[in-house]
């Protein structure tokens, strides 16, 4: 049994949390708002009352927050409650960048730490088979897999401080691609008069199949948007890519076509839709309605 200290217990953190309980671990959450605190609630973990309560003596802490500001604010309480020689988890999604200044503020003050973000969606992570890929020393992760395998299947070293987050960000220009591309191709099928549904079971039988069909096409087909993962935040995922791009001086310009039509939905009204509305941006530009 290892102690966890939970901080973030959001539409991600919190199955992840239930199924590090659900592995035998002790996990203490915090949350400041009521409503993440209730949340947290349903978890199985002790939810606690300040950032103090969650990190005092534990083995490892998990911050699992919306955006980098959000992780560089609370940092100094998690470190300066850890125990010297723990382990600090962000499986946030935040800049390489950010990402690099956590490590370095957690190892003045002792601690080891791993950038580990994660990709798989809420049905991910409820299913305990995320994908997480981790930045830092390996020894570190070595140190904290089972851990990590209790809300993974795919848990891979990918490089030095900050490269977990480089290639999450490759990941998330891939996801809103993959979205708009079957959200393209529904339009032409619909154009056509087809059998969407069995249009998208033999797709997903051949090269065209991906992850993506097998998670939203029902969202797509039913016109019925609710977040798993919200547009809001993969604007702010796209904006790290774009960021990443021009400090590299690359020309990716089916990406920026991406991050435009995600903000474009987001631009109208659709913030907190679950980024498969991007179907519904499709459909408008054509002419069509979500049903």
């Amino acid at each position: 049994m290892t102690v966890i200290g939970f901080v973030g217990p959001g539409v991600m953190g919190k199955p992840m949390a239930a199924n590090l309980v659900s592995a035998g671990h002790e996990v203490r959450i915090f949350a400041r708002s009521t409503q993440g605190r209730d949340r947290a609630s349903g978890t199985g973990a002790v939810v606690v009352d300040s950032v103090r309560l969650a990190c005092t003596d534990a083995d490892v802490v998990i911050t699992m927050l919306p955006d980098g500001p959000a992780v560089l604010g609370i940092l100094p309480e998690v470190l300066d409650a850890m125990r010297e020689g723990a382990v600090l988890v962000d499986h946030s999604t935040i800049s390489p960048s950010e990402a690099e200044s956590v490590h370095q503020e957690a190892s003045r003050a002792g601690i080891r730490c791993l950038d580990a973000p994660v990709s798989g969606g809420e049905a991910g992570a409820v299913q305990g088979n995320l994908s997480i890929m981790v930045g830092g020393e390996e020894k570190t992760l070595d140190d904290v897999r089972p851990v990590l395998d209790a809300m993974g299947t795919t848990v891979i070293h990918v490089g030095d401080a900050g490269s977990g987050q480089v290639v999450k960000a490759a990941n998330q220009l891939m996801v809103a691609g993959h979205i708009q591309m079957l959200a393209e191709a529904l339009v032409f099928l619909r154009a056509h008069g087809t059998d969407l549904r069995r249009a998208l079971d033999v797709l997903a039988g051949g090269l065209a199949g991906s992850t993506v069909i097998e998670r939203k096409k029902d969202a797509m087909l039913e016109g019925v948007f609710t977040p798993g993962f919200r547009i809001t935040l993969h604007d702010k995922d796209l904006g790290i890519v774009g960021d990443a791009v021009r400090d590299r001086g690359l020309s990716l310009p089916a990406t920026s076509l991406m991050a435009s039509l995600v903000a474009a939905v987001k631009s109208r009204g659709g913030a907190d839709l679950d980024h498969s509305a991007l179907y519904g941006l499709a459909l408008e530009l054509n002419g069509m309605s979500e049903r």
